[in-house]
């Protein structure tokens, strides 16, 4: 029995390892664009979880008849029911970390398990509380930005990184809004017998 993650992200890969501590990994060749944009209409909180199947499947597809499970997770940043995806440049994320701050927004991470023969999905949701927009917010939204952490994340923050300095605080699981709810994941495996 294999488990495969379908994910190339250091922090998901870096979880995992709190749950099992042999897995591979492979990333999914899908344009997440193409899949979003077939979900318009899609509660932006179920987005994710929809995502994550398609990842998911891609590299399932590759081990057809084998004792696998593959994992396949996305995370969306969702403020008043609109994604916040990856910034595009330093503009982007100072404009995103500018809306969130003084709002509290949803981090839904969608979580799919399949194997050859079953499939099991869910979403995980959070809302991030971020400090209010004075001063010291936007002086930390501009210092935070002259680091490469905002870049590769959703809305532009990660909360395990320098992002924690912009959250005043969280209301549900940590690890999903890092991009991994692990304990929901762990029981989820040993339901499907891994």
């Amino acid at each position: 029995m294999r488990i495969i993650l379908a994910s190339a992200s250091p922090r998901r890969r870096e979880l995992m390892s709190l749950i099992v501590s042999g897995f591979d990994i492979e990333t999914a060749d899908i344009d997440e664009r193409a899949v979003e944009d077939s979900l318009s209409g899609t509660d932006a909180v179920k987005v994710s979880e929809q995502l994550a199947l398609a990842k998911a499947n891609a590299v399932l597809e590759c081990h057809k008849g084998e004792d696998v499970v593959v994992i396949g997770c996305d995370t969306s940043v969702i403020l008043n029911n609109e994604i916040m995806g990856k910034p595009e440049n330093r503009e982007d994320a100072v404009r995103m970390l500018t809306e969130l701050s003084g709002n509290t927004h949803i981090v839904a991470t969608g979580v799919a398990l399949v194997t050859n023969t079953k499939t099991v999905s869910f979403t995980d949701a959070a809302d991030v509380i971020f400090n209010p927009l004075d001063d010291y917010q936007r002086d930390l939204i501009e210092r935070y930005c002259d680091t490469d952490d905002p870049y590769d994340k959703a809305g532009s923050y990660g909360i395990q990184n320098g992002g924690a300095l912009l959250v005043q605080g969280i209301r549900g699981d940590f690890f999903s809004v890092v991009g991994l709810p692990v304990a929901r994941l762990a029981r989820a495996l040993h339901d499907l017998n891994y």
